[in-house]
């Protein structure tokens, strides 16, 4: 027998013993993975947006979390769709954007708010530390959403709240009262909404958010063409007071329409519809 053969033999008789999956990925499961795919490639936009921040490029870092807070809001309804969940039961999709939107949401806006400093140093350090210390509780709580999908206190958007501050610039004691009051939130049990999944209301509060997008990305935009220019200031000296009073107005609904659903549970509700919408 030649050196070929037994080769030949020896290498089957390994291959042999290697195990096979037992079924075939089907499309199904493939299509559905890609979507937890498209939630984890928000895990690379946190990279680059904490990278900019670490070199206080604000408005760098602010663009990286609006595209990753774009992959959160798309994510979201893409999986129930595609009933992910039920096609791929072991892998965890609510896990994987809790760990995301921890970093995106709270962990980045966080040291952003310290490295900035405009608080100065002590009350920037203390404000980071309420944010970070207040979130990681609230993610831990497993019933912070009503029947309606309102959220169960301030939802911890702190990339929102934070960009807030960076553009307004109310000052330093203003922009800490806003911190600690929107820490203090996150354990009172006062409705927070969620634009896309409540059904009441849901044109408008849906068309608020994309307003308030539009003037953010206004913001960033305007930020830009004054650093192409050379100009001098961060963010908030550069941007417009249309711009400004557009986020102020437009972040204030979205902070506040929660509760007053809340204490009028039949505002914006249909006769005879239910609390949610089974496709959200």
């Amino acid at each position: 027998m030649s050196k070929n053969t037994s080769a030949r033999k020896a290498a089957k008789k390994i291959a042999d013993r290697i195990p096979r999956p037992k079924k075939k990925v089907t499309w199904p499961q493939a299509r559905a993975f890609s979507v937890h795919l498209l939630t984890a490639s928000g895990s690379f936009l946190a990279f680059l947006s904490l990278v900019a921040a670490s070199e206080q490029r604000w408005t760098a870092m602010f663009w990286w979390l609006g595209l990753a807070l774009f992959v959160d809001g798309i994510d979201g309804p893409i999986a129930r769709k595609l009933e992910v969940k039920e096609i791929l039961p072991t892998w965890s999709g609510e896990m994987l954007d809790n760990i995301i939107d921890y970093v995106t949401y709270v962990l980045i806006p966080a040291f952003a708010l310290y490295q900035r400093g405009f608080m100065g140093e002590k009350l920037s350090f203390l404000s980071a530390a309420i944010i970070v210390v207040s979130s990681a509780i609230y993610y831990a709580d497993t019933g912070m959403k009503t029947k309606e999908n309102f959220f169960k206190g301030f939802p911890v958007v702190w990339n929102m709240v934070v960009f807030t501050l960076f553009v307004i610039e109310p000052g330093q004691w203003v922009s800490f009262g806003v911190v600690v009051a929107a820490g203090i939130l996150t354990f009172v049990p006062i409705n927070f909404i969620h634009p896309v999944r409540v059904v009441r209301l849901r044109p408008i509060n849906l068309g608020m958010t994309l307003l308030w997008c539009a003037f953010g990305a206004l913001a960033l935009a305007q930020a830009a063409l004054a650093a192409f220019y050379d100009q001098i200031g961060v963010l908030g000296e550069q941007v417009s007071d249309f711009t400004k009073i557009g986020i102020t107005v437009t972040g204030l609904y979205l902070a506040s329409i929660g509760a007053i659903m809340q204490f009028f549970p039949n505002l914006g509700a249909k006769p005879g519809a239910g609390e949610t919408d089974p496709k959200d």
